[in-house]
């Protein structure tokens, strides 16, 4: 086996999207070539072991923020034990030549960017040459025509369609500068053929595909493409499909109104990504949002659809302190979204967000997931409040596993309940679903 494509996802549910499209495009390599998925409770020198088995010339790594400390330690071991096996490094956490990960170190070569066609073109390069020392080690190809990607639905499996979420995207890229966000970078939004990726989901249909998650960033801005895409599922609709879309919040017009409407409740879910209501917060960070419309078009989806709403907000962003989040926490909650899903910030590599370190006193973990330890407004003590906050409202609201959670639903209710839960545990993770039922009942009466 000449590749190996391999990655180390975060649970086996989620399988490798990326990988899928690097073997669909490989062309006549592609018999030469191997998908393996791993998983990062694995250990690094088992992964390696059976990587090796396949004694490969190449393998080709992709690398996340959530994989990237694993992922490091099987790069190790390879580069120990097979010297002349070349490392080829994918993915967001090593495409930024000024703000590397050790990772990189260890490796041959690394492709930036989208590397559907490059990774190949890299693959036939070190296949045909006896010695190479002319490829660079870090090479980014043109942005591919999506016209002429080769889709990789066909390499899902029967057991990925029947047990794991089925990735699809019908467009790449971001027309939104939000700093936080690697999509600030992206080129402008490109669609993928429309009848064709419409066929590909006929065929994963066909096949018994049932989960589909949209990794489009923002499903909603082409119009023409949404609508048709809504109908298509709209006309094969059967009990058990499950549509995961991300949501621009300021954009419903009439058309995807009258679809969304027509899907039995569940069937849909809007992943929106509010972020903040704090107007100069927004501002700052590049992120345009009319945040009146987007109240308007929660509380309407709320009321006329059975859409679940995933919502989004983010903690630590330079410029918004514990008060305004709460205040925007609040706002939220009274739309009443299934999920009000708090992120703390990330430094993500490469992300414009960098540049209010100084004037903000930024300052974040340095290890994965690079989340932020403290800023100018608050402290490290509050930050690590608002922490436990966001893993016990997952644990207790989100999870929707208890019942008499009414009097937590407001921001200030929550905390007080996160600071009593922790100073009754003192721990965050390994609560026993029993004990969470006992201490909520102890707390509420």
């Amino acid at each position: 086996m000449n590749i190996v494509l391999a990655t180390l996802n975060a649970r086996y549910i989620h399988p490798a999207f990326g990988l899928r499209y690097l073997y669909a495009n490989l062309g006549e390599l592609r018999d030469q070539a191997k998908i393996l998925e791993f998983e990062i409770h694995q250990r690094p020198l088992d992964i390696a072991e059976q990587i090796l088995a396949h004694r490969p010339r190449i393998v080709g790594l992709g690398v996340y923020i959530w994989n990237v400390t694993e992922t490091t330690q099987v790069v190790a071991a390879l580069k120990r034990i097979s010297p002349a096996t070349t490392i080829v490094l994918g993915g967001p956490e090593v495409s930024f030549a000024d703000d590397q990960p050790q990772i990189c170190q260890l490796a041959d070569h690394i492709i930036p960017g989208e590397g559907d066609l490059a990774f190949a073109e890299l693959c036939r390069a070190i296949l045909g040459r006896t010695s190479r020392p002319s490829l660079p080690k870090m090479g980014a190809g043109p942005i591919p025509d999506l016209e002429a990607i080769a889709f990789p639905y066909d390499f899902y499996t029967t057991d990925d369609l029947a047990h794991r979420i089925t990735y699809v995207e019908a467009s790449r890229g971001c027309p939104f500068e939000c700093e936080f966000c690697l999509s600030a970078l992206d080129t402008p939004v490109r669609q993928f053929p429309l009848a064709r990726f419409l066929a590909a989901m006929q065929s994963l249909l066909e096949r018994g595909a049932r989960r589909f998650k949209f990794v489009d960033r923002t499903f909603n801005l082409h119009l023409p493409a949404a609508t048709a895409i809504l109908d298509f599922f709209l006309e094969r609709y059967r009990p058990g499909l499950f549509l995961h879309f991300e949501m621009i919040p300021d954009r419903l017009p009439a058309a995807l109104r009258d679809r969304l409407q027509r899907f039995p409740p569940g069937a849909v879910q809007l992943e929106v990504g509010l972020q903040t209501f704090n107007d100069e917060a927004a501002e700052r960070i590049h992120r345009r949002q009319n945040n009146a419309l987007a109240e308007e078009n929660l509380r309407w989806l709320r009321t006329h659809t059975g859409v679940h709403l995933h919502t989004d907000l983010i903690i630590g962003l330079p410029g918004e302190n514990l008060a305004s989040f709460a205040a925007g926490f609040d706002r939220l909650a009274a739309l009443r979204p299934q999920v009000i899903q708090v992120g703390i910030l990330k430094r993500l590599r490469g992300a414009p967000i960098a540049r209010h370190d100084a004037e903000w006193e930024m300052v974040y973990n340095p290890a994965p997931p690079y989340d932020i330890l403290q800023n100018k407004l608050i402290d490290f003590s509050t930050m690590q409040r608002l922490k436990r906050f966001v893993r016990y409202w997952e644990l207790v609201i989100n999870r929707d596993h208890f019942t008499n959670t009414e009097s937590l639903r407001s921001f200030e209710a929550f905390l007080k309940f996160s600071d009593w839960l922790y100073a009754q545990t003192g721990q965050t993770h390994g609560i026993a679903r029993a004990r969470l039922a006992e201490l909520l009942r102890r707390y509420c009466g």
